[in-house]
């Protein structure tokens, strides 16, 4: 890990701290508005804690899209895989909400697919591209190209062999799927240590008060 790395994760985690205080602060102040405190606290906690969700519920929002924009690493290792297309839709490539007009230069095509790679388990994936390549809107099977080492990366080639192309289309769906796109939402430890901290300030408002 080189010095520059190092520090810009030494920066994420000090936002994350100061996000987790602020969100402590503002559920504490909610809580001891609403029980007994002045106020004043609740006036303020009220809208605090509104600010706080809103911006959690941002953060989460593109991984509920579970779009996947980061290609494939330059010089990294990569393979073909057949893969079943699940669904086609137009988003905007900045917050990955389906829109009206697939024409404008902010959308792009998302493709819900499930790999079948040979190394690992099949799994399902969002992939984003501003083509409809391989005519995937018409066809139920598809070719991508993945990072073996970090399957996550995955891209639609626009030509891929036609031996691939075959393989695709005579692969049968497969009986198991790994979702690779769920998980936890972004900055949901982040809320947990917030309530944590909002929990500490209460105990010790109470036993100092």
């Amino acid at each position: 890990m080189n010095a520059t790395t190092s520090s810009l994760r030494r920066l994420f985690n000090g936002f994350r701290l100061v996000a987790a205080l602020l969100i402590g602060l503002a559920f504490a102040a909610l809580v001891q508005g609403a029980l007994d405190g002045p106020r004043w606290l609740l006036i303020t906690g009220i809208p605090a804690t509104a600010l706080v969700l809103t911006v959690l519920g941002d953060l989460a929002e593109p991984m509920r899209t579970s779009m996947v924009m980061t290609g494939l690493r330059p010089g990294g290792p990569r393979a073909f895989a057949p893969a079943v297309v699940n669904g086609v839709r137009t988003v905007d490539k900045k917050t990955g909400r389906p829109v009206l007009d697939g024409r404008s230069v902010n959308s792009v095509f998302a493709f819900d697919l499930t790999v079948m790679p040979d190394e690992l388990p099949a799994y399902r994936i969002r992939v984003c591209h501003p083509l409809d390549v391989q005519g995937l809107t018409h066809r139920s099977r598809a070719v991508v190209e993945y990072d073996p080492e970090q399957p996550w990366r995955v891209v639609v080639p626009n030509d891929p062999p036609p031996v691939w192309l075959a393989r695709a289309n005579s692969a049968p769906p497969p009986t198991e799927v790994k979702d690779r796109t769920t998980g936890l939402p972004a900055g949901f430890w982040t809320l947990v240590t917030g309530v944590a901290c909002a929990a500490v300030l209460l105990v010790l408002t109470r036993l100092l008060g």
